[in-house]
């Protein structure tokens, strides 16, 4: 694609497995009991266990490099502010709004949300990305 525009959307979900758990625990070596040992989890603020931040996070890499902008294009900054947990179980659907396209320099800034199946946002933030030219491989 090689013109974006203000406001353009685009989304994918996804539903927070238990093996998703554990897979990005080994993955990252993050063994934080709070994802995984439902006992500790009990006992805190949340009253069982949570999915990693960024295993929510990381939804957007699969929005941004599939969707919007998609194929070819490349992360260039990410921020993330996390709003809320994500429990095992959740649906979390990530969305991705252009704010900003700039041809010229080939970037594309985007509003970057996650929200789970009752409409709360669990992660809010902004991408910056490069994308190619029609036809261009970067």
């Amino acid at each position: 694609m090689d013109n974006f525009t203000v406001g353009q959307q685009a989304a994918c979900s996804k539903t927070i497995t238990e093996t998703d758990v554990v897979m990005f625990a080994g993955l990252s070596g993050d063994f934080n009991p709070i994802h995984i040992d439902s006992e500790y989890a009990k006992n805190t603020r949340f009253n069982e266990r949570i999915a990693h931040g960024l295993l929510t996070s990381s939804l957007l890499s699969q929005l941004l490099g599939v969707h919007l902008p998609g194929k070819g294009s490349v992360y260039m900054e990410q921020t993330i502010k996390f709003k809320a947990p994500v429990y095992i179980g959740d649906t979390i659907t990530a969305t991705a709004t252009v704010q900003e396209y700039i041809k010229e320099k080939r970037i594309i800034k985007l509003l970057t949300e996650c929200q789970n199946q009752k409409e709360v946002t669990v992660l809010t933030g902004t991408a910056v990305m490069m994308v190619p030219k029609e036809g261009e491989r970067i």
